[in-house]
């Protein structure tokens, strides 16, 4: 019973993070063009953008900032990136748009930080 609880606290607290992260683009300018965007191939938390870039953003809560960039994997960067382009092929507007790949990353009551070029597929 008590692990069902951890994991419904942890997912709330997911969604407020990413609900936070959207907030904190929306306020540097960006517009967001989807949230929890997900295909069988993976899955974004946020696909934002700003002119003539798309950003395909991973949002990590955690207790430190340094530890978010960190929990990002190597399998959940391809995952990451085989969604985007899934997400580009439904959208062939944005086929002249720059691309990148970023990191939000929310530590409780302090302002998120925001990570552009966090990383790069297959880099």
């Amino acid at each position: 019973m008590r692990k069902a609880r951890d994991r419904r606290r942890a997912y709330r607290f997911g969604l407020s993070a990413e609900s936070a992260a959207a907030w904190w683009l929306r306020v540097k300018g960006y517009r967001i063009l989807a949230q929890r965007f997900s295909v069988p191939v993976g899955e974004i938390d946020l696909i934002a953008r700003r002119g003539a870039t798309v950003c395909f953003v991973e949002v990590k809560a955690r207790r430190r900032p340094g530890q978010g960039l960190a929990a990002i994997t190597p399998r959940q960067a391809r995952r990451i990136a085989r969604a985007a382009e899934a997400f580009l092929q439904m959208r062939p507007d944005l086929g002249g748009c720059d691309i990148r790949f970023d990191a939000v990353v929310v530590t409780g009551l302090r302002p998120p930080v925001h990570l552009p070029d966090a990383w790069r597929p297959g880099g």
